[in-house]
């Protein structure tokens, strides 16, 4: 191999090398950090299609251009339901002007004892924004194992003293309603609002 092959190789190396780090700087520029766990492009968990406490339809679409936050639960429930909902009306606090762009979404699991009016009461009771639905048995059952939320009744002293024990955490829609990021339980209304402003500020 002579001078001038040599010269060629360790230049085509040395493009490539460059090429390649310009690549990965990129890619560390536009891929976004969460707080919680990045779920982008997770096949489950796409969509939802049930009806709100008035009677009207609701998916994804509803909410173009909001940050959209889904939950699973149960008005009666103890204490992670409303710690959870009680965090978010704080998120929502805590973006200040841009807490107009975040849409709580609360699906019951208890359709049987979550009749659409207490489900109303229940949601103004933490911020009048927040929707939630309510689907029938099979819907829910439906729905739950899509988004990969367990739940199961743990019977009471008397039939409709029944609590259910259930998955915690939240999804996070991005603006164009892709499933974004799951935040654990716990984590705090300080993390959600971080992903959410962060969210927020991609560029459609």
């Amino acid at each position: 191999m002579d001078k001038r092959q040599v010269l060629k190789g360790a230049l085509a190396s040395a493009l490539g090398i460059g090429m390649a780090g310009v690549l990965a700087g990129c890619s560390r520029e536009t891929k976004a950090s969460f707080q919680g766990v990045d779920v982008t492009g997770a096949e489950y968990a796409r969509d939802f299609n049930l009806p709100d406490a008035l009677g009207q339809q609701r998916s994804l679409k509803d909410f173009a251009g909001k940050v959209v936050v889904v939950f699973f639960g149960y008005t009666q429930c103890p204490d992670v339901c409303p710690t959870s909902l009680q965090e978010l009306a704080e998120v929502k606090q805590l973006l200040g002007a841009d807490g107009e762009r975040l849409q709580g979404i609360f699906v019951t699991l208890d359709p049987e004892r979550d009749q659409p009016e207490m489900l109303k009461a229940y949601m103004e009771s933490f911020d009048p924004s927040f929707i939630a639905l309510r689907g029938t048995p099979e819907q829910t059952a439906a729905i739950a194992k899509d988004f990969k939320i367990f739940y199961k009744k743990v019977e009471g002293p008397t039939p409709q003293s029944y609590t259910l024990d259930h998955s915690a955490g939240s999804y996070v829609y991005d603006t164009q309603g892709r499933l974004r990021v799951y935040e654990r339980y716990g984590s705090g209304p300080q993390l959600l609002a971080a992903d959410v402003r962060t969210l927020l500020g991609e560029k459609a």
